[in-house]
């Protein structure tokens, strides 16, 4: 039995550890396809997106790939519409930069991107959206942090034959590492609880 607790004690500490290293970090995640345009419509295209953001760095971190455009459908645009007005569901307008974020491969029917803007700057975000949260880049990234963690963000690609977006998806929250160390903690304590029955009978 000491060395079930010694375990969870453990786990605990390694639990801890993780959430303050990674406190400051919010990832989200989206599948992208037309079927999740508004409104839907038939594309072949597909694509995936990972977005972290950092609200102590002050930092968003775009990746991710996309392909199936059909020849001659390339891409012209690609960025974060914020906010619906109710959750994965709607149309927004455009907040971070536009027609696309630095590293995004426009011209193309397939591609991969990585780049992180920095929020603090007025060029990483639509001059639009900062003027609608007071004028500034610390209201538009309060605003976007909302959107982001209330699911009413969505990552859009335009294309040419497809100029409101051709394929887009809503970003969800990623799990944080507590909710593992939770599971885990859990489990030790369902553990302990069957140890200490066999050893009661």
């Amino acid at each position: 039995m000491t060395r079930v607790f010694a375990l969870a004690a453990f786990v605990g500490s390694v639990f801890a550890f993780v959430s303050a290293s990674h406190g400051a970090l919010f990832q989200y995640t989206a599948s992208l396809n037309g079927g999740n345009e508004s409104p839907a419509n038939g594309s072949p295209a597909t694509g995936s997106v990972e977005v972290d953001y950092n609200d102590a760095a002050h930092t968003l971190r775009l990746f991710g790939s996309f392909s199936g455009f059909p020849a001659g459908d390339t891409t012209q645009a690609a960025h974060i519409h914020a906010a619906t007005s109710s959750p994965l569901t709607g149309t927004a307008g455009v907040a971070t930069v536009a027609p696309a974020f630095p590293g995004f491969p426009l011209g193309v029917t397939s591609g991969a991107f990585d780049s992180t803007l920095d929020l603090t700057m007025t060029s990483s975000w639509n001059g639009s959206y900062i003027t609608a949260h007071g004028g500034t880049t610390s209201g538009a990234e309060t605003a976007l942090a909302m959107a982001l963690a209330a699911q009413e963000s969505y990552f859009n690609i335009h294309t040419v034959n497809v100029g409101g977006g051709e394929i887009r998806g809503f970003l969800m929250p990623v799990p944080e590492p507590a909710t593992f160390g939770l599971a885990a903690l859990g489990a030790l304590g369902l553990f302990a609880m069957r140890a200490r029955t066999k050893s009661a009978r």
